[in-house]
């Protein structure tokens, strides 16, 4: 009896990891900040492997504490392609928490936020290879405290939403 209770306990947790699981997701990386501090010299790198050319959702997964001061943050990327080319160098304003309300976005638990937010959507690469994104803060405050991990998810786009007659 209890070899049958593991073996159904087994393939229920199969079952839970195989229905969650984003065939979309092609990478993700997550960089943890040692201390939860981010300087604005630590450049964070990502190698994106674009196995077919097409359009691809770049997303930012960031880990703060309550106590992150601010509600929003800026960060710098730079998109280069397998040739050393850059294709996009912007400044990007990313909001944590309602700026009137102050109330946090994301998800919580306890005094931690998880946020996963859309920083490219939809974007086309050109070519398949590997694309370099480097990606900084750029905030007044040096450190910038209570940022405990930042991360870059690329998944394949697909247009869920149904054309308009």
């Amino acid at each position: 009896m209890n070899s049958y209770k593991t073996l159904v306990a087994f393939f229920l947790g199969l079952l839970l990891l195989t229905a969650c699981s984003d065939d979309r997701l092609v990478y993700e990386k997550i960089y943890s900040l040692p201390g939860g501090k981010w300087y604005a010299d630590s450049v964070l790198r990502f190698e994106l492997p674009i196995a077919q050319a097409g359009k691809y959702d770049v997303y930012y997964h960031i880990r703060n504490t309550l106590d992150y001061p601010y509600y929003n943050m800026y960060v710098q990327y730079t998109l280069i392609d397998s040739t050393g080319k850059v294709l996009a160098k912007h400044l990007q304003h990313i909001e944590l928490m309602d700026p009137k309300t102050g109330e946090p976005y994301g998800t919580n638990l306890g005094d931690i936020f998880e946020h996963e937010l859309i920083a490219l959507p939809a974007y086309d690469f050109p070519a398949p290879g590997k694309y370099i994104y480097l990606i900084q803060q750029y905030m007044r405050e040096d450190p910038l405290p209570e940022v405990l991990s930042f991360g870059v998810k690329l998944r394949r786009y697909e247009d869920d939403v149904p054309a308009k007659p």
